[in-house]
């Protein structure tokens, strides 16, 4: 048997309040994909999305974006006096700077009727939350500008962990709340999908942003200079996501430095990620076979150059410490064999899309990717168009060939979108994982991200309507549940 996904992010689920959240309606999807036989939930980084809403370029990799609070449940705990009427209910893209507005008075709310507890007082002991409380009150002191631009007494606080200022304790407070919350409310969504038979599978990004408490409060960690600057940017060369390459902008890792110190930056990011998630998804995975290190100075991508990351010893590392980590390795693009090598030598999993192995350039159509049982194959991504959207841009004679190639595998009834859905489906992968735009029939409208681009309309797509959710969801049950491989 091999088990079927959804590949959904929070930010997209239908809510009252113009993003998904984690409350009802959360609940009510994890009920529908048990009720279609789903057994796996894909999502995107739940952590704070930084420049340009991006979960890619987060303020910490240990952190929950605020902005999923449901307030419903809040006030159920008696932490919001009224609960508040609807706000951007029935939007189809999230427009995140109206949502943090509008729920940071309830938040600030709730944080004010809010009474300490022992659970509470354990979770604060993390040293994550109480750099990340500092980070947040002192990237607000210092007029929400990037760390490296602060006053250098906030720069260096935690080298010198200097007293903390009477005037931002509260707003500490606030933001260790806010974690203790997110964390609740997550911990009982996951708590929901497991009982349900359904096991979550979390993204971590290989970088961290630059504008993170990760890098202000492990600077050692990251190649910088001595005013906090990148001198190295992490990116990849021109491909066929971009002609000039991605230039992405995380510092790059101080292998030497994380060696020493026997590699606890991964261990920690990663054991707390196991505690969030049932599988871990690694953004990017090659680089821990090398990386592509440009200059700060260049304004592209295509200057840099391929070095080799100490891979084998990290891995070596996460999987002795965290045995039971159901680790999935991002290997998309092009790759040199080794990474493949370091892929199978820990029995991982890699990534098969559709849009990328049907090759329709010659006279026949082909799957140009073998398929094998030690995988996941995807219609596509959060990186890639929905499947309409990629078969309307097609030419009419490749459109053609993809149909012929669909009739020859046997598969000839329903719409295309059904059949390349069927045979996404027939694959003998053990995951077949299909984002829930392409189970909706949805076009450009819903596509995710552009790579090589920043700001709107990435990250906004959101599917406000439940019942329409649900409907897809049982239309395709029988596919979904109990594939025979």
């Amino acid at each position: 048997m091999k088990e079927s996904g959804i590949l959904m992010p929070v930010s997209a689920l239908p809510s009252s309040t113009g993003v998904g959240e984690l409350g009802a309606d959360t609940f009510r999807f994890i009920k529908n994909l048990k009720h279609s036989g789903v057994k796996i939930w894909q999502i995107l980084p739940l952590n704070p999305a930084g420049y340009g809403n991006s979960p890619y370029q987060p303020y910490s990799s240990c952190a929950g974006d605020e902005i999923y609070i449901s307030l419903e449940e809040l006030y159920k705990q008696g932490l919001l006096k009224v609960l508040p009427e609807a706000f951007r209910k029935n939007a189809a893209k999230v427009d995140y700077q109206a949502v943090r507005e509008w729920k940071e008075p309830y938040l600030r709310e709730a944080c004010s009727n809010f009474q300490e507890t022992e659970d509470y007082q354990g979770f604060v002991e993390q040293p994550w939350v109480k750099n990340y409380g500092m980070f947040r009150a002192l990237k607000k002191e210092n007029g929400n500008r990037c760390w490296n631009e602060w006053k250098d007494e906030d720069k260096s606080w935690p080298e010198t962990g200097a007293e903390v200022p009477d005037h931002i304790k509260e707003e500490v407070y606030y933001q260790m709340f806010l974690q203790y919350v997110f964390y609740c409310q997550w911990m009982a969504v996951k708590k929901a999908a497991n009982d349900a038979g359904i096991r979550i599978m979390g993204d971590v990004p290989f970088y961290v942003g630059v504008d993170s408490v990760d890098v202000w409060a492990g600077k050692d960690n990251f190649l910088l200079d001595t005013d906090g600057r990148p001198i190295f940017i992490a990116g990849v060369p021109p491909d066929y996501f971009s002609a000039t390459g991605q230039r992405w902008g995380n510092p790059i890792y101080d292998w030497d430095y994380l060696k020493k110190n026997d590699y606890q930056f991964w261990l920690d990011r990663i054991g707390y990620s196991s505690r969030l998630f049932d599988m871990i998804r690694i953004d990017h995975f090659r680089a821990f076979d090398t990386f592509w290190k440009i200059p700060a100075t260049c304004p592209t991508a295509i200057e840099g150059e391929w070095i080799e990351a100490p891979g084998y010893e990290v891995l070596d590392m996460l999987t002795e410490k965290l045995p039971d980590v159901e680790l999935i390795a991002e290997d998309l693009g092009d790759l040199r064999p080794e990474v493949l090598t370091l892929k199978e030598h820990y029995h991982l999993k890699g990534m098969k899309v559709l849009e990328f192995v049907l090759d329709i350039s010659g006279k026949y159509a082909a799957d140009s990717f073998p398929d094998e049982e030690n995988m996941i194959i995807y219609t596509g991504t959060h990186d890639n168009s929905t499947l309409r959207e990629w078969y309307q841009e097609l030419s009419v004679p490749a459109r053609r060939k993809l149909r012929r190639f669909l009739k020859k595998q046997g598969i000839k009834n329903g719409s295309v979108q059904d059949r390349l859905l069927e045979y996404t489906w027939r694959s003998k992968a053990e995951y077949a994982i299909v984002p829930l735009s392409d189970i909706l029939g949805m076009g450009k409208e819903a596509r995710l991200n552009t790579p090589g681009t920043v700001g709107s309309p990435n990250w906004e797509w959101r599917m406000p309507d439940g019942d329409r959710i649900e409907a897809g969801l049982k239309k395709y049950a029988g596919h979904l549940s109990s594939i025979n491989l």
